[in-house]
């Protein structure tokens, strides 16, 4: 197994060296939010342009660029997360960071029908986090963030 593991951390490292769409978006028209993790310290803003607002769950996230700083575990699984949402539905978008959220242990997840189904390809490279409960809000920072500005740039009356 540590063949696999190995493979995982060096998945991790090249995110964390390279990260994916890292910048910034023009606000507005894109929409931006920014998370916190005040046990680590991690900071991550999340700049995000979707299409069709109006269409809800068929909407299409066109593009998404991350800033902030953080440990190896938020900054990676912010670039993997990404480089997973980029030109998907909303819809989409939401199964893949249920499916995420339940890889890390995250209760009360609503799965819903289909999810299982989500490929999460890179993005498991960080089940090893679960070993760490205290690194799983690393994790999932940007995911929640995500869900955030997802929130805000179909209802920006909210």
């Amino acid at each position: 197994m540590s063949g696999l593991e190995d493979l995982y951390r060096e998945i991790i490292l090249d995110h964390y060296r390279t990260p994916r769409n890292r910048g910034e978006l023009d606000t507005p028209p894109a929409t931006k939010v920014d998370g916190h993790n005040p046990l680590c310290g991690d900071e991550i803003s999340v700049y995000l342009m979707v299409e069709d607002a109006e269409n809800g769950d068929d909407a299409i996230v066109t593009d998404i660029k991350i800033g902030g700083q953080g440990c190896s575990i938020s900054q990676s699984s912010a670039s993997m997360m990404t480089n997973a949402v980029i030109g998907k539905r909303v819809g989409d978008v939401r199964a893949v960071s249920r499916k995420f959220k339940s890889l890390m242990g995250i209760e009360n997840v609503d799965l819903q029908a289909g999810d299982d189904e989500v490929d999460l390809e890179d993005l498991e490279a960080l089940q090893g986090v679960v070993k760490f409960p205290v690194r799983i809000k690393c994790a999932v920072l940007g995911w929640n963030t995500l869900s955030s500005a997802l929130d805000e740039a179909l209802d920006p009356a909210e």
